[in-house]
C-alpha cells in the first residue's frame, strides 16, 4: 500500500483518461528529500511514498512553478517522514513474518539461518565504503563508454529510501553505501540507472529505451534488489 496526500480538493471528472499521460519528469532535491516530479494535464497536486522503497512521487499539474512544488513538499516533511518510516517498518515486519519470498529474508550477511537485522557502525562503513570504492574504476571503465556520459562526482552515503539518486544538471551521482554489502550485481545496477540518468530525468519512455540497450535484464535487477530493505 502506498501512502498519499492531495492538495487543491476540488477536482473536475472531466479529462480523467489523460491524467496518465506524463508531459515531463525530473528527480530533484526538496529539503533534503530526493522527490521525483511528474508535470500531467491534472488540476491538483497529489503526493504519494511509493512502495517498495518508500520513494517520494509528485504529480504536478503542467504549468505549476517549482516554487509552489518545493514549499508543498517542504510544508508535509513531518508527514513525508512519518511515512516513510511506517512503510519501511511494515516491510521489515512482512519480511520477519515469513511473509516475503526467500530472497527478501535474506540478510546482508547473506545467512538465512539468522534475523534480517542490521546495525550500521564504524565498521560496516568502512567494509561498505572500501568494497564500492574497489569496484567502482572497473565499472566506471565499463559503462562509461557504454552509456556515453560519465558522472562529474559520486558520494557513497547512508540512504533511507532509495538506492541511488542523481542531478543531471550537475552529473553527481549518489549511491547508497548499503550497496556495498550486498552482490556486485546490483551495485552494477544501480550506478547504471544513475548513469542513464545523465541522459534521461524521468522514468519514461527514453529512459526505458536506454536501459534495454544498456543492460537488457535490468528488470529483473530491479526486482530483486527492490525485494530487499532500504536500511
Amino acid at each position: 500500500m502506498s501512502y498519499s496526500r492531495q492538495t487543491n480538493t476540488r477536482s473536475d471528472s472531466r479529462g480523467v483518461r489523460g491524467r496518465n499521460r506524463a508531459l515531463a519528469e525530473e528527480s530533484t532535491e526538496i529539503a533534503g528529500m530526493t522527490v521525483h516530479i511528474t508535470r500531467k494535464p491534472i488540476k491538483n497536486m497529489y503526493l504519494r511514498i511509493k512502495p517498495p522503497d518508500a520513494s517520494i512521487e509528485v504529480s504536478a499539474p503542467q504549468r505549476m512553478s517549482a516554487g509552489i512544488i518545493e514549499r508543498f513538499v517542504t510544508e508535509r516533511k513531518s508527514w513525508i517522514e512519518r511515512a516513510q518510516r511506517k512503510m519501511m517498518l511494515a516491510r521489515e515486519m512482512e519480511i520477519r513474518r515469513g511473509e516475503a519470498s526467500s530472497d527478501q529474508g535474506v540478510p546482508l550477511d547473506g545467512n538465512p539461518d539468522n534475523p534480517p537485522t542490521f546495525v550500521w557502525n564504524d565498521e560496516n562503513r568502512v567494509r561498505a565504503q572500501r568494497n564500492i570504492e574497489t569496484q567502482l574504476p572497473d565499472l566506471l571503465a565499463t559503462w562509461g563508454p557504454i552509456v556515453g556520459r560519465e558522472p562529474t562526482h559520486i558520494t557513497l552515503r547512508i540512504m533511507t529510501s532509495r538506492w541511488g539518486s542523481c542531478t543531471p544538471k550537475t552529473g553527481r551521482i549518489r549511491l547508497n553505501l548499503q550497496l556495498g554489502l550486498m552482490d556486485p550485481k546490483f551495485l552494477e545496477y544501480v550506478l547504471v540507472h544513475e548513469m542513464t540518468h545523465l541522459w534521461e530525468n524521468g522514468h519514461g519512455v527514453g529512459f526505458q529505451r536506454r536501459m534495454d540497450a544498456y543492460l537488457p535484464r535490468w528488470r529483473q535487477l530491479r526486482r530483486d534488489i527492490n525485494r530487499h530493505v532500504v536500511l
